[in-house]
């Protein structure tokens, strides 16, 4: 069986990857990539309380606990906020609640420069699914 690649192990390749990209142009590009990868989310997902709220576009974030591991699925109508739940989803889906917890996500995000290439209101949105991501964690932690 080969070893789970820790969180940090995921954000140093992504951080890899965003340094290969340069200008905000390009990652804010890769990012909407990465959300067309996202797999289809079943409709019995597409709830109101699977929503999160605090984005400007529409998201929905399915959690579901396997073992002692969080996997979480994801969608959005727009093609940016996708890709940021995407880029989350790489970081944070099977994983264990307290690694969710143990990790900054603030300054992960920011080592990979995105807050400062996104709105305001889509910064605000990319802090609310990090948020329903750890409130998630805790619930399982619990």
């Amino acid at each position: 069986m080969t070893p789970h690649p820790t969180i940090d192990d995921t954000l140093a390749e992504l951080v890899e990857e965003f340094d290969l990209l340069g200008d905000w142009e390009g990652r804010i590009e890769y990012v909407i990539e990465l959300g067309k990868g996202l797999a289809p989310l079943p409709d019995a997902d597409r709830t109101e309380a699977a929503k999160v709220p605090g984005c400007a576009a529409q998201v929905w974030l399915a959690v579901r606990r396997e073992d002692d591991r969080l996997r979480f699925s994801a969608d959005s109508d727009s093609a940016l906020s996708k890709g940021n739940i995407a880029l989350l989803l790489r970081l944070y889906s099977d994983r264990r609640p307290a690694e969710i917890l143990a990790f900054d996500a603030r300054a992960a995000l920011d080592r990979l420069g995105l807050p400062s290439a996104l709105t305001r209101q889509r910064a605000n949105g990319l802090n609310a699914m990090v948020g329903r991501i750890r409130d998630a964690a805790t619930a399982s932690a619990q």
